[in-house]
Order: structure tokens, then sequence, then C-alpha cells
């Protein structure tokens, strides 16, 4: 063995070890603090409030649909037949050839349909199967349809064909209830799935006004953050289009309810009875950090008397502390400290309370008198584990806002947090002083 052969072999061998000891190590993932807002940290299936008609049949046979559901039709405007038949016509179907806009309207039906299938929905495939046949339906219909075509449903007045009922045409928002949130108890009736009708059965649905709204409930905490706001931005999660509407808070037989009026836009969501939205609110500026990020530790409270300060160091205290040997005699020894909070309106400071057994005391300078350390005097704080130096040091925060994944805290805290540290992102994954690789 030759010189050569034995360094390599010791730098192979070093390699080998750095190897193994990096894939047997937890690493941690950081996160570099950032000022910001939260916003549209609110979400609800808002219930949709709209001006509806129910039409029924005056006779029974069957049912053929010729509007498009969600086009608005005219007074007037031919809608369905219930057993008719074309003047003229040994059959009591339509025969008719597609036109290229026909067939061009046909194509975006199917790539919409493609688009957004659901296998989970299959109910969408007999919306889809309708809307084809009344593409093909009203290919042969005009505006004078209904001179022609026996057992014929015109458009009383003027609307936005819906061709389903729910049993909430008719709501306000004055007669909301939290049970009509519960849309595991909802159901749609879908009436083009019925090939034919009876006397009085429900035919079709005319909304009638263009104005609608959008409830949704309102706890507390909402209450608050719409203090005062007579205006909101709302985002449609189905599209992500945003609007501006005017609100109002109305109060409902069983709590406090939110109401959007809508002006526009209706032709989007005429079909729709609950539409999830987020409420965009302009938030609480401060430091922005991960929810996953923030922990809790306990610490000893030490009354500010009890301790000297480091006039070169916020973050340090001098303590006096006495501890007994199992003899019982006593010693005193000074301990420096770190400050990890301090409550200037109570009077006290936050220490690490790993610098003291229970029974020890904290002497107050010049003076005999003494502060127990005991259960008593132990406070839990939220905070997180800076990173800026290589191992994880905690630092109090001050939560001044959160949603479901971020929070706000407050930037001004003393022992807090600064922009551009570098945080724990998941504090469970490590422990006080611990080295981060």
């Amino acid at each position: 063995m030759d010189v050569g052969t034995l360094l390599f072999g010791l730098i192979f061998v070093y390699i080998l070890v750095t190897l193994i000891v990096y894939l047997t190590q937890s690493h941690v993932t950081s996160y570099e603090v950032v000022s910001g807002t939260i916003s549209g940290n609110y979400r609800y299936s808002a219930l949709v409030l709209k001006e509806e008609e129910i039409e029924k049949a005056n006779e029974s046979g069957n049912v053929s649909y010729y509007a498009r559901e969600g086009s608005k039709a005219n007074a007037g405007m031919l809608v369905c037949s219930v057993g008719g038949t074309v003047s003229g016509s040994e059959d009591s179907s339509i025969v008719t050839s597609l036109s290229d806009e026909d067939f061009t309207e046909a194509k975006n039906e199917m790539n919409i349909f493609a688009v957004n299938f659901d296998k989970d929905v299959f109910s969408r495939v007999y919306d889809f199967k309708a809307d084809m046949q009344g593409v093909i339906l009203q290919s042969s219909i005009d505006e004078n349809a209904g001179e022609y075509v026996s057992g014929s449903y015109e458009a009383p007045v003027p609307g936005f064909v819906v061709y389903s009922t729910d049993g909430l045409e008719g709501v306000t928002e004055t007669d909301v209830t939290r049970k009509m949130f519960d849309q595991s108890s909802y159901i749609k009736n879908n009436l083009r799935l019925r090939s034919t009708v009876g006397a009085g059965d429900d035919l079709y649905k005319l909304v009638t006004n263009d104005t609608w709204k959008l409830c949704f409930p309102v706890d507390d905490r909402l209450k608050a953050d719409l203090e005062g706001k007579t205006k909101i931005s709302i985002r449609f999660l189905k599209d992500n289009n945003s609007f501006s509407a005017p609100l109002e808070l109305t109060k409902g037989s069983d709590g406090l309810y939110g109401v959007v009026t809508m002006k526009s836009s209706l032709v989007r969501y005429v079909t729709d009875r609950y539409l999830d939205v987020e409420l965009i609110l302009d938030r609480t500026k401060g430091l922005k950090i991960p929810v996953s990020s923030i922990t809790e530790k306990y610490f000893v409270r030490i009354p500010e008397e009890y301790v000297t300060e480091n006039e070169n160091s916020d973050s340090e205290v001098y303590l006096i502390r006495e501890t007994f040997a199992k003899d019982g005699s006593s010693s005193t020894s000074n301990v420096t400290a770190t400050v990890y909070s301090r409550n200037e309106k109570e009077g006290y400071y936050l220490i690490n309370p790993g610098l003291f057994d229970e029974g020890d005391y904290v002497v107050m300078p010049g003076t005999s008198r003494k502060y127990q350390i005991s259960e008593d005097v132990y406070e839990t704080i939220q905070g997180v584990y800076n990173i800026n130096k290589g191992y994880a040091v905690f630092r109090e925060v001050t939560i001044v806002d959160e949603n479901e994944e971020f929070c706000i805290v407050d930037p001004t805290d003393t022992y807090g947090l600064s922009a551009h540290d570098r945080i724990v992102l998941d504090a469970s994954e490590v422990k006080d002083d611990e080295i981060i690789n």
C-alpha cells in the first residue's frame, strides 16, 4: 500500500461518512419573513337569491324544449311545447338541418362540456344532452314560432330561462336561515330529464330581474371586519372573476347575514343556487409568516425590579439567582439571562425556565427580598424559531390577523421578527438551540 492509495481511501471514507450523515439527518425547510397583508380569507358557499317565476303546464303530453338554458328570452318567445306539432306536418317532431352557425355553437357546447367534465357530477351529462337538443330544436325556430307550433309555451315576460327548481324560489334575505346553507340536504329538480309532463307540472323558470343577491352568514369576527363597510369586493371561485358591489348586514331569524347586491353578470350564474365566493378585504399590514411556523413555549415571569438591565442590549438582563443544595445550604450566583418578551404594562420579563429549578429564588439587587420560582410564575407565549445564526432561537410573535395558511404578526415587537429574517417553516421539526443544516 502506497501513500496515494492511503489518501484516496481516507478521502473515500470521508465522503461516504458525510453522505450517510446527510441522508440520515432531518433537513429543515426555512422561510424568509416578508412584509405584506392577507386578504380574502373568508370563503363561503353563498346563497343566490333571484326574482324567479315558475311556469306550469296547462295540459299533459310530451314536452319539447327549444330555448337554451341560461339564455335571455324576450316576451312572447317560444320556450317549450307540450304535445306540440308543427302545422302541416304529419310528424310531431321538427325536421331541420343545422347551419354553419348551429354547428359552431354545437362544437362550443361540446368543448365546454369536455373541459369541465367531472365524473363525480354525472348529472351534467344530462344537462349537456338537453343543451344539444336545444341547439338542434332551436335551429328550426324563429321569433314567430309560437304561431305554427301547437301546444306552445311562450315567455310571458322577459327573463333568463332556467330548467330546474329547488323550492327556494321566492326566498328573500329576511327569510334566510342557517339550514339553507346545508347543501347536503339540497335537492335540485332538473325539469329537462322528463319526456312527458302532466297538467300543473313545472315546465320552466324565468329569472325576471337582472338584479340578484348573494347571502352568507356573518359571525362576530367577520362582523368586526365588515364594520362600516358599504361596499365589498368578491371573487367567484367558479371562474375567478371579481366584482365590487354594495354590502349590507341583515338580521335574520337565527343570526346575522351579509347581503351583496349584484346588478350585472347574472347571465354567468343564472342557473346556480350556491356560489363559492371569497371576500376580498383590506387587512392589517405587517410581517407575513406561515401558520405552520407558529409554536408555543412557556417561560418564567420575573418582575422588573428583580433584574438589572444590560445598557448595551435590550435582549439581556442580569439576575441574582439563589439555589439550594441537597443538604439545604444555599448559594447565590450572578446570571446573564436572555429576554424573550417584556410586558411593560404589568412590569415583568419572560426568561428561559432552563436557568432555574423549581424552588430557586431570584434576589432583588441591594435588598434581601426574594422571588420564588414555582409553577405559578410560568407563562406560555406564541413564537417562531429564528435561524439567522444557523441554530434555532425562539422569537415571540404577536398575531394581529390570520387565515388558514398565513398570519400577520406585529413588526414592532422588540423581541420579535424583522423583515427578511429566516425562520423554520414547520416549528414541530426543531428544538431550542438545535443546529440547522
